[in-house]
C-alpha cells in the first residue's frame, strides 16, 4: 500500500507537493477507513480545473513507468526553468516499509536515485546515486564500488545487470512487484480491454465482476461476454465508425447486455455512463480481490453520484484490508465527512501566484473555520472556506464582447 506521494518541479507542480496516505491518530472516527497498519483505505482530491488533479495521477502514473521501464520521458514543470524534477514514493511492501526517490530530465535523464528501507522512524539506505554531490552509497561493497560509473540513462536496475549484484536483484523484484500493483485509470479515455480479458475466463473473479455491473445498472438483468457475439450485417451499419476503428471492435460487440429478457450488445444500446461502469468495474473489483492500488482520474465522470460514493464505500468497508483508492472528484455530494470520510482523506488543489498547492482537509482547525466531525463541509466549500473553488464570471464575457 502507498504511504505517501511526492513531486517537485514536475509538470504543472513547481513546489514540493505531498499526498499522505498515514492516517492522523488524533482522528477518532471511522475507524474501518484505515488499514491495521495505519493507512488510509481511500482519498479524495478537489479543486478547480487547471490546479494539477490530473498532474499529480500523472506523477503516480511516471513513478510506476519508470520502475517498470514503460516510459522514456519524464514531464518537467513547464514554467521553472529547472532541469530536473523530483518523484518519490513511501509504500509498504511485504510488511517492510521502503521509500523510492529519483531525479529526471525531460529526457529521463536520471542523475540521482535512492531505494531505502524505513525502520522505527529511520532509513537505512539501500542503494543512492548522487551525481549532485558525488555521493555514493550501498551495503553491497560489490555494488558500491562502481555506481559512479553507471549510465544516467535509466534507473539502477536496468543500466545493470541485477543478476550479478544480490541487493540490486531483491531491489527489483521489490519495486517492480509493487508497481505492478498500481492500477491508473483516466474515466474520461477508460477501455474496457481489462473487463472483456477477464470475462473470458469464467471464474469466480468474472462472476463478481458481472454482478457488480449488474447492481451498479438498476435496469440491466444480466450482462456477459459471448464469443459468437449478436451483431449481424444490419446492426453493423448502426455503428459509429468511431468504434469500426477501434481494434478491441471485434471483443466490443461481444458484450451483451439483457433488458428485461431481451438480448442486445452493449455498445449500441447502452448510455456512456453504463459502458463506463462496464469498464470500471474490472479495475474495481481486481483491486479489491489482489490488493492493488487503484487510481483513477475523475472517478464520477458519467457516474451517478449515488454510485461513486458506493465505490468509495467498497474500499472503506471492514471487509477490505489490502486495497486503497485515490481519486480525483468534481462530485461535492462525496464532501461528507458525517457519513463516508475522515478529514485526512479529503485533499484540495489550488493555484496562487507562488504556485499549486496540495492540502488536506485535516489542516483547518476549528477554531479557522469552525469545522468538526460533524460539519457540513459542502456548505464551507462552497463559501471558498476551505479554497480550492473556482469563480467563473461567464457572463462577464458576453458583456466584454458587447462592450468591446
Amino acid at each position: 500500500m502507498i504511504q505517501k506521494i511526492y513531486l517537485e518541479n514536475y509538470h504543472a507542480f513547481s513546489n514540493l507537493v505531498e499526498l499522505n496516505l498515514q492516517a492522523d491518530n488524533h482522528i477518532k472516527k471511522f475507524p474501518d477507513n484505515i488499514t491495521k497498519n495505519n493507512l488510509l483505505k481511500s482519498v479524495i482530491i478537489y479543486g478547480p480545473n487547471n490546479t494539477g488533479k490530473t498532474g499529480f495521477i500523472n506523477g503516480i502514473s511516471t513513478i510506476k513507468e519508470v520502475i517498470l521501464n514503460e516510459t522514456n520521458v519524464v514531464l518537467n514543470n513547464f514554467f521553472s526553468g529547472e532541469k530536473y524534477s523530483t518523484l518519490g514514493i513511501t509504500f509498504n511492501y511485504n510488511n517492510k516499509c521502503y521509500t523510492y526517490e529519483f531525479k529526471a530530465t525531460i529526457g529521463k535523464k536520471i542523475p540521482y536515485e535512492k531505494f531505502s528501507i524505513l525502520k522505527n522512524n529511520s532509513e537505512e539506505i539501500i542503494y543512492l546515486k548522487d551525481r549532485f554531490t558525488k555521493t555514493y552509497k550501498c551495503k553491497d561493497k560489490k555494488l558500491k564500488n562502481i555506481l559512479e560509473l553507471t549510465s544516467d540513462d535509466n534507473i539502477l536496475i536496468y543500466t545493470l545487470n541485477s543478476e550479478n549484484f544480490s541487493t540490486l536483484q531483491e531491489a527489483k523484484k521489490i519495486l517492480t512487484n509493487f508497481a505492478k500493483k498500481i492500477e491508473v485509470v483516466d474515466m474520461n479515455n477508460i477501455s474496457d480491454h481489462k473487463t472483456i480479458e477477464l470475462l473470458k475466463i469464467k471464474n469466480n473473479i468474472s462472476n463478481k465482476i458481472v454482478s457488480f455491473i449488474k447492481k451498479a445498472d438498476l435496469f440491466l438483468d444480466d450482462f456477459y461476454y459471448d464469443e459468437k457475439g449478436l451483431i449481424n450485417d444490419k446492426m453493423l451499419n448502426l455503428v459509429d465508425e468511431k468504434f469500426m476503428k477501434n481494434k478491441h471492435f471485434l471483443d466490443q460487440i461481444k458484450l451483451i447486455s439483457v433488458y428485461k429478457g431481451c438480448k442486445v450488445p452493449s455498445i449500441l444500446f447502452d448510455s456512456v455512463g453504463t459502458r463506463k461502469i462496464v469498464a470500471l468495474a474490472s479495475f474495481i473489483i481486481d483491486a479489491l480481490e489482489n490488493g492493488k492500488i487503484l487510481v483513477v482520474d475523475e472517478l464520477d465522470s458519467s457516474l451517478h453520484f449515488k454510485l461513486t460514493r458506493a465505490i468509495i464505500s467498497l474500499f472503506n468497508n471492514e471487509l477490505n484490508t489490502k486495497a486503497q483508492i485515490i481519486c480525483t472528484v468534481h462530485d461535492t455530494d462525496l464532501l461528507s465527512i458525517k457519513t463516508l470520510f475522515r478529514k485526512d482523506q479529503i485533499w484540495f488543489t489550488d493555484k496562487d501566484n507562488k504556485g499549486i498547492k496540495l492540502y488536506p482537509l485535516k489542516n483547518f482547525t476549528y477554531s479557522e473555520t469552525g469545522i468538526r466531525d460533524t460539519t457540513d463541509v459542502y456548505d464551507k466549500y462552497s463559501k471558498g472556506l476551505l479554497g480550492a473553488i473556482p469563480s467563473p464570471d461567464l457572463l462577464a464575457s458576453l458583456l466584454d464582447d458587447d462592450n468591446s
